[in-house]
């Protein structure tokens, strides 16, 4: 019979407390998601409202108020992934970071006045369906056929395709009465002979064949519409030699057909189906002061919240233990307070670090891009790796040369026969400027591309001169031959 007894061991566990783990999920959310969350938090939190910069009134914490909401984070709790660093916070010298002439700025984005809407710049867009519908507008048609257009309009997906067959229109259009479904043959012509070419097919052959049939007759388009009616399945199979066979034709006319066929779109519809923008807010501003790049925070999307001081000091008067929830509610306000401002000196201490290791890139563009890690800007700072990871996910820098994302600075490290190092960013850029450069009628393989990289000392694999062109979406040798 065994014995049962009591073992008491110690150990110890790491964990995120709740102020730490609301400040890592402020740190990697996006400028609009960071916003979206403050707006939640003021309309939930009684203790939380909008400051606004031009009132006259006291602000939300005073002094002794903010003492005590700035409560050190405890090291004990924090783990070698999820931890998230003391900074400094906002009243410790980041005011005059921020502080820059916000006029001047907007006149420099061409903006009239304080009182400019940035969505009001925005682009509007229009659907494929009413694109088709304001050209059907233009074309005299009876009510019945007209009736038949516009339901094959909406019968496309989003690729700009007819799914349905028209026997199954003809079955679904009640308020047509008596349809048989060869009526919809015309109505369906008129629509693939209006704008995006290719549009209201009913399988990528018809759609590739409607797109041959509009451009200028040739021997080449003649090869490329009885391979895209006929053969499209040996194509893909990349069965050359079948299809010289099939079509008649040499390997030289064959590469021409191929390269005017991979040429049109197999998806006329889609540059109509972005219909919701995706709007980027820059986090960083960065801009040429006295010969020297200095990085600032987007006015923008500085934060516009603090703690109602009113209803604070009301509550610590009247605090019993009835109120635990509202203690509660107040202890999050000064923790959101406190981890805003800890998140934006997070992000301009990176943006700052970005700014000096790539200073010649802000000078001459990718070519001079430096080697760069979440590594190297972590023991900079003297912050954890995952901390740098979550300051630079989904963070956008607005800079003289273009808007780019935080991680665009960094790019990982290849040697040159000199014994240094040089960026996968610089190489690209490289590549791209010698495939602009090169003879149309005698361009650069990938090869030759490795061999003119060797020969400025950089060494770079077939293979991966292959990847970056690919990246670059650069076509092939053949086809820039024929292009």
């Amino acid at each position: 019979m065994g014995m049962i007894g009591m073992d008491l061991r110690a150990r110890q566990q790491l964990a995120l407390t709740p102020r730490l783990q609301q400040s890592v999920k402020l740190l990697q959310l996006s400028a609009m998601e960071f916003e979206q969350a403050l707006q939640q938090a003021i309309g939930t939190n009684p203790f939380l409202e909008e400051d606004d910069p031009h009132s006259d009134s006291a602000p939300g914490l005073d002094a002794e108020e903010s003492d005590r909401s700035a409560t050190p984070l405890d090291a004990s709790t924090e783990g070698p992934d999820d931890a998230v660093e003391m900074i400094p916070s906002a009243g410790e010298g980041l005011e005059e970071r921020f502080d820059f002439d916000v006029q001047s700025e907007r006149a420099g984005n061409g903006q009239d006045s304080e009182d400019s809407d940035w969505t009001e710049w925005a682009e509007t867009t229009t659907s494929l369906r009413d694109h088709l519908q304001q050209q059907l507008l233009s074309v005299r048609l009876n009510s019945r056929d007209l009736e038949m257009a516009g339901l094959i309009i909406e019968a496309l997906d989003e690729d700009g395709y007819l799914r349905q067959t028209l026997e199954e229109l003809a079955e679904v259009s009640t308020l047509i009465p008596q349809t048989e479904p060869e009526e919809f043959l015309t109505p369906l012509k008129l629509i693939q002979n209006m704008d995006p070419v290719g549009v209201g097919a009913r399988d990528l052959s018809e759609c590739l064949a409607i797109q041959l049939r509009e451009q200028p007759p040739s021997p080449e388009r003649e090869i490329a519409l009885a391979i895209v009616l006929h053969h499209l399945g040996a194509l893909a199979r990349r069965e050359f030699a079948r299809l010289q066979h099939a079509v008649g034709c040499n390997e030289t006319a064959l590469r021409s057909a191929h390269a005017k066929i991979r040429r049109l779109n197999p998806r006329p519809g889609a540059a109509f189906s972005k219909a919701d923008a995706r709007y980027v807010v820059p986090d960083v501003i960065v801009r040429r002061h006295r010969q020297q790049w200095v990085a600032t925070i987007n006015p923008a999307v500085l934060p516009t919240i603090r703690v109602n001081r009113r209803y604070a000091e009301i509550f610590r008067r009247a605090r019993d233990a009835s109120h635990a929830q509202l203690g509660q509610q107040l202890q999050e306000a000064r923790w959101l307070v406190r981890n805003t401002e800890q998140r934006f000196a997070t992000i301009l201490r990176v943006a700052e670090t970005i700014v000096a290791r790539q200073k010649n890139f802000f000078d001459y563009g990718d070519v001079a891009m430096k080697p760069l890690g979440l590594r190297h800007i972590a023991i900079e700072l003297d912050l954890h790796e995952s901390t740098i990871s979550r300051a630079t996910g989904n963070k956008y820098m607005s800079t003289p040369r273009g808007m780019f994302e935080f991680r665009h600075f960094f790019s990982r490290e290849l040697d040159t026969d000199t014994g240094g190092t040089c960026s996968a960013t610089a190489i690209r850029a490289l590549l791209r400027e010698m495939i602009t450069a090169e003879d149309h009628a005698a361009p650069l393989s990938d090869v030759r591309l490795a061999d003119q990289l060797a020969s400025q000392g950089i060494k770079v694999a077939r293979r991966t001169v292959t990847k970056y062109r690919r990246l670059m979406q650069v076509p092939p040798v053949e086809l820039r031959r024929l292009n």
